[in-house]
């Protein structure tokens, strides 16, 4: 296993109080995998992989559980010699993460010399290499971000990313701010370099399309819970949790003649003060009074596990969930 989440916990100290960003979340990262983290904004996708780094903002600590990496825990303390080396990250703005004093080839040779210990010249020479393993002419290394297009940026960040060939890359919705067509471009650079690698990847998103399309497994986050995971195919042909239901029928499928969308009405809940039970349940259309008091068990079949009260009833659910009458309730009971 390369990667290995156990009951982590991260809380944000504010003026209003404590929040639990990451709430006793666990997930792995098998070794040559692709794992999609999918969920709202503010569901602690971001913070669970900040915390997998050990770079969480001033405000923010590890309050609990624990990160194995290559069967060795690591903290703040002891995962900054991994960082570049072993565990790679790739932002969702590149433009904001390279420094637009300096051209881009400049940026990369530094990483290679100072982080990689190698010779300036060596340094040029990988430079060339990382840029046309993602697709870039070597020439553009003497430009400076804001003579690349978003695209290009995207593939020069992920070039930097790679420089001293880490075992785990960490995309954060790295195509989030991209057009349509150069989203599928770079997610297939991606599909390439992971095959061409033998990489482990986490690829953080809110668009559960980009999971169908790169990832081998996804984790379902909630109010910074995992609330759903397994094998993408089989979670998204057969989600188990109502929430995975919900974020199914909010992208559209090219093989349905339904033509509309249902989305899932109200926000999660604050994590100052979050809610005992199902933190889904306030906006859930098949909620029982059950669903709103002491923990809900998680339920592991054939490696799909769902946090979800009637998980029993999944099928059933399942197919009441396709009906938008269904969520129309959910919006009565946000509102309420």
């Amino acid at each position: 296993m390369m990667l290995s989440v156990e009951d982590l916990q991260i809380h944000y100290t504010t003026r209003d109080g404590v929040a639990r960003a990451v709430d006793g979340a666990s997930f792995v990262v098998p070794e040559g995998k692709i794992v999609g983290l999918v969920g709202e904004s503010g569901c602690g996708k971001t913070t669970a992989v900040r915390a997998i780094m050990g770079v969480l903002s001033e405000n923010g600590r590890r309050a609990g559980g624990r990160v194995v990496f290559k069967g060795q825990p690591i903290d703040e303390k002891n995962t900054r010699p991994l960082l570049w080396r072993e565990i790679a990250y790739v932002p969702q703005s590149a433009m904001s993460s390279l420094d637009p004093v300096y051209t881009v080839g400049a940026q990369i040779v530094e990483v290679l010399t100072k982080r990689g210990g190698i010779s300036r010249p060596a340094a040029k020479a990988r430079s060339g290499e990382l840029f046309d393993l993602v697709g870039l002419s070597e020439r553009r290394l003497r430009d400076y971000p804001h003579q690349f297009s978003g695209g290009m940026r995207q593939r020069a960040a992920i070039a930097m990313a790679l420089a001293l060939n880490p075992s785990l890359l960490l995309a954060d919705e790295p195509v989030t701010a991209l057009d349509v067509i150069v989203q599928r471009q770079i997610l297939d650079t991606l599909r390439t370099l992971q095959k061409r690698l033998s990489l482990s990847m986490v690829m953080v998103t809110h668009d559960i399309s980009v999971v169908a399309y790169l990832c081998d497994e996804v984790v379902v986050m909630y109010a910074g819970q995992v609330i759903e995971s397994g094998p993408v195919r089989e979670v998204l042909s057969r989600p188990r949790h109502p929430y995975t239901m919900g974020l199914r029928n909010a992208f559209p499928d090219l093989l349905s003649d339904a033509m509309e969308l249902v989305p899932i009405h109200g926000s999660p809940p604050d994590l100052r003060e979050p809610p005992a039970g199902c933190r889904f349940a306030p906006r859930c259309p098949f909620v029982q009074p059950g669903c709103t008091s002491g923990t809900i068990p998680a339920a592991v079949r054939d490696g799909h596990l769902s946090a979800c009260l009637r998980d029993s009833e999944a099928d059933a659910l399942r197919t009441a969930a396709l009906d938008p009458a269904t969520w129309q309730r959910s919006s009565n009971f946000a509102m309420s």
